[in-house]
């Protein structure tokens, strides 16, 4: 986790007395507070973490309470811009954080100390793994138990209860003193470094007025970052002379695209050259999908139909920010020369074999080259010539069992610039990846770390930050059964979202990697469960569909008469009822993942 890590800077009282105070006065910041009549009753540390959570941008903080954090959450609530919404554990509120920062640019949390702080880590680590800035706040121990030697609940029972710092880099407030530069070098490393921040709050600190506190704190801003200029000609110059000698050059936008702002810089590009323009899978939704020179999903042998055999054909490819790993690269399959790439991190840019760039920003690096690129339509022309349309699913027969690629049919058919996908680990990866997003229409997944459950607390935490867009989510029930106790919170949110909940009986991605009695699980009434988290209180639709004609009533229902609702649809579908894609994908990384030790 990025962040600064921050000297502890309280007395170590003397008294180790078993369950006794500390009685040698040594919390000074607490005392010291008394000698400031200045301060307003307002300005305190919980009030001044709040407003800078608002000026950032952030209107709602996901949180579960512990004995920790308490006193915090009163003043966090207490700030009129900030909204908490309280989620069913802390494994959720981490999700919810992160689906939160994916449409608001930053997403927080809030849990206590340990029991909170070890159960959050997983969504953390996952929001690390997909850079996106989430702020951990913590409920900490109490100051006058620093350095004490006592044993805290909470903890593992041992004196030292610095088991969850170690796992984080922390930035630790147990003073007044310096802690409102302790918030904003963690903030501000949240948005500069577009990774997660963890900040720890001892529970006898947020409610005592303190003058570093006023009421209208200092606006948060960040310095701009910017790139050498001498860097940034040379990295262009170089790049403009690598493509424009190039025959069939292609362009591929990359995750990182959203760390760099630089989708805009990336469709001027695009704009200027004419290249055919890709996207790999996990920056779906991030390159526009509508434009004229667009050839789908760069995704080796799995992505969309005639996209890889261009990509791979092309004498030149430039991707924009991506991130390649043994999924993205379909089990290290995919046929890329590095003397024929340039790749373009946020800040570096490197051309085949050499020459690198470094810190030149891939907005400026991407905008500049517009400028010099020759337009070279090849590629784009190929493409047309060798494009076949694709088909659509075999019709069905009245009553069939329901097939998933139907589904997908009348999923698309929803999709507007008014809505948003979110895709859970699993079959829905690949199925989503062939919906044509409209313009404006969110899409989000978690590639890069794929934890299952991951997209229930996504769901909750995307809705909740756009809730204009109705989000339409693909979930699986094995990944359902892992998270889904926060549903409960959609409904309190009075939320509107779409839940196609998919039930083929187990863990399909997994069996498709390497099968075993452990990929079938337990089958649950899913909608009974959904009517029971309910329980008449809140606006909630729930229906089971076997066939397309109950499909096509469920969906008109959700659109319709239950469009203010949260509609949970599920999905019975055979339990082998997997894209083609996925059992191409399964196969390329299980030989990947059986690959024999190197001789030693």
């Amino acid at each position: 986790m990025e962040t600064v890590l921050t000297s502890l800077d309280s007395s170590k009282p003397s008294n180790n007395n078993i369950g006794a105070p500390a009685s040698n006065g040594c919390v000074s910041t607490v005392q010291d507070s008394h000698h400031h009549p200045m301060a307003a009753p307002d300005a305190t540390l919980g009030r001044h973490l709040a407003r800078r959570l608002v000026q950032i941008g952030i209107e709602d903080v996901f949180s579960v309470p512990g004995d920790f954090n308490l006193t915090l959450l009163d003043h966090l609530i207490a700030e009129p811009g900030l909204k908490n919404i309280g989620c069913c554990n802390e494994l959720n509120a981490g999700y919810a954080a992160d689906g939160y920062a994916r449409a608001r640019g930053v997403g927080a949390c809030v849990v206590t100390f340990t029991v909170g702080g070890l159960s959050v880590l997983n969504a953390i680590a996952g929001a690390y793994s997909e850079n996106l800035p989430v702020i951990c706040i913590v409920g900490g121990p109490n100051t006058n138990d620093y350095g004490t030697n006592r044993i805290l609940h909470h903890t593992i029972g041992l004196p030292d209860f610095s088991q969850e710092f170690r796992c984080f880099q922390t930035a630790i407030v147990n003073n007044l003193e310096d802690a409102h530069e302790q918030i904003d070098r963690a903030i501000s490393t949240a948005l500069k470094e577009s990774k997660p921040v963890y900040i720890s709050i001892s529970c006898n600190l947020p409610g005592i007025p303190h003058p570093t506190f006023t009421r209208d704190p200092i606006p948060f801003a960040l310095s701009p970052r910017l790139s050498n200029k001498r860097g940034l000609d040379a990295a262009v110059d170089a790049a403009a002379a690598f493509l424009n000698k190039s025959v069939k050059p292609v362009m591929i936008g990359g995750p990182k695209l959203r760390v760099a702002k630089a989708c805009s810089a990336f469709v001027e590009l695009a704009d200027a050259c004419g290249y055919a323009m890709a996207v790999m899978p996990s920056a779906k939704g991030i390159v526009p999908e509508h434009h004229p020179h667009f050839i789908g999903t760069y995704w080796g042998a799995v992505g969309t139909p005639f996209c890889g055999e261009i990509v791979e054909s092309a004498d030149a490819y430039i991707f924009a920010g991506p991130i390649f790993n043994d999924y993205s690269s379909v089990g290290y399959s995919l046929l890329l020369k590095k003397e024929k790439a340039i790749i373009v991190q946020p800040d570096r840019v490197v051309i085949g074999n050499g020459p690198a760039f470094g810190c030149v920003l891939m907005k400026d690096f991407l905008q500049e080259l517009a400028k010099k690129v020759k337009k070279n339509t090849t590629a784009f022309e190929n493409y047309k010539r060798i494009y076949v349309p694709e088909g659509v699913p075999v019709k069905s027969e009245p009553k069939e069992p329901l097939r998933v690629n139907v589904l997908l049919q009348h999923i698309q058919k929803m999709l507007s610039g008014e809505t948003a996908v979110i895709a859970e680990t699993g079959d829905s990866w690949f199925n989503c990846q062939k919906l044509k997003l409209p313009e404006g229409c969110g899409y989000e997944f978690q590639m890069q770390y794929g934890s299952i459950g991951w997209s229930v607390g996504a769901t909750l935490g995307y809705a909740q930050s756009v809730p204009k867009k109705r989000v339409i989510a693909c979930i699986g029930d094995g990944s359902f059964q892992v998270t889904a106790q926060d549903v409960s919170t959609m409904i309190r949110c009075e939320q509107k979202s779409i839940i196609f909940l998919i039930n083929n009986g187990g863990y399909t991605i997994e069996v498709e990697i390497h099968d075993g009695p452990y990929n079938v699980i337990k089958n649950w009434n899913y909608t009974g469960l959904v009517d029971a988290i309910c329980n008449g209180e809140g606006n909630c639709w729930t229906t089971k569909v076997y066939c397309e004609e109950e499909l096509i009533s469920a969906i008109e229902t959700a659109n319709g008469e239950k469009k203010d609702c949260l509609c949970f649809i599920e999905v019975i579908v055979h339990k082998d009822d997997t894209s083609k894609e996925l059992l191409e994908w399964g196969s390329r990384v299980s030989s990947a993942n059986s690959r024999p030790p190197n001789p030693q």
